[in-house]
């Protein structure tokens, strides 16, 4: 008799236990968390990663980790967050290339933007500035588009990812100018290449062009903002000779499909805190990045939507071919 109850005291101890741990180990987050960022380290995303996650791991209490996955137009890092347990562990920091952009840039592309991706919070806007090598002898974009039609087929432009392609493309048929573009794996590879003449114009991220622009190793001649940057007071926006021009560069956040709401809720309040600190504001403004979240995962997503849409027609409207 005193066996069997010792048998039953450790049946029902070890169930004890047991419901202490599944309480413990639903308490989110209780390990490290991965960023994915599908750009190479130096790039204006990776920059911006490692400023915001490294306030939301103070607020979530857990290391929060960037991983760069590189490659095939963010595509690759994409695929990766797609296949990834929606656990929370695993999230994506990403931009219109990615989900606005390449729907309509490649013909077999294998994840879906709205269907396979769990929206948390859009982060803000990362502005573009058409930069050309120091010795192509322009000064603005008006400048530009006379030389390049003086000069068919002599200009080339570097094509790291989908902004920096659409943008140029853009210029390229609203203007009627010949141009080539040359593709590159990551925007530091490109402003090298800029800087060494090996292509003579490249729409850059701030986040990796701004030093090189500052310090005068290339020439700033246009935003793709639809106001002057104040970094860059007497840079107009291309918009402003290019009619038509509109292109908005955004960045946020996902998970896989099928995320928690109280995960989605716990990630969302805690980027929320991180965009309002006024140290991280102040360091996204060096890069030149403008702040600017969504108020819930449900404004990002439909936001998320709308780009898409938009960028679908201009992709459309500038001639791209899917590849």
């Amino acid at each position: 008799m005193n066996k069997r109850l010792f048998n039953i005291g450790l049946l029902v101890g070890g169930l004890g236990l047991a419901g202490l741990a599944a309480a413990q180990g639903s308490a989110y987050p209780n390990a490290p968390i991965t960023v994915v960022v599908p750009f190479a380290a130096g790039s204006g995303t990776d920059a911006v990663a490692r400023v915001v996650m490294q306030k939301l791991s103070e607020e979530v209490g857990q290391p929060v980790l960037v991983d760069n996955r590189p490659g095939a137009s963010a595509q690759i890092a994409a695929q990766f967050v797609v296949k990834a347990k929606p656990d929370g562990y695993t999230l994506f920091m990403t931009t219109n290339t990615s989900h606005s952009a390449n729907p309509s840039l490649f013909k077999a592309l294998k994840y879906d933007p709205i269907k396979d991706f769990t929206p948390i919070a859009r982060t803000g806007e990362l502005p573009f500035v058409l930069a050309v090598n120091n010795d192509l002898p322009v000064h603005n974009v008006q400048e530009l588009i006379d030389y390049a039609k003086a000069h068919p087929g002599k200009l080339s432009y570097a094509t790291p990812n989908s902004t920096s392609q659409v943008a140029s493309e853009t210029i390229k048929r609203i203007a009627g100018i010949d141009v080539l573009g040359i593709p590159y794996k990551s925007s530091p590879q490109s402003m090298t290449d800029l800087i060494g003449g090996q292509v003579q114009m490249y729409v850059v991220d701030l986040g990796s062009g701004m030093g090189m622009i500052k310090t005068g190793k290339v020439r700033p001649i246009g935003v793709t903002t639809a106001q002057p940057l104040k970094d860059f007071p007497g840079v107009a926006p291309i918009a402003g000779t290019v009619k038509g021009f509109d292109l908005t560069s955004w960045n946020g956040v996902f998970g896989p499909a099928g995320l928690p709401p109280e995960i989605v809720k716990r990630i969302n309040d805690g980027l929320q805190i991180a965009l309002a600190d006024p140290e991280v504001q102040a360091r996204l403004d060096q890069l030149g990045f403008q702040v600017w979240p969504s108020r819930s995962p449900q404004e990002f997503a439909d936001y998320v939507a709308q780009q898409l849409a938009h960028w679908t027609a201009l992709i459309k409207a500038a001639g791209i071919e899917p590849q």
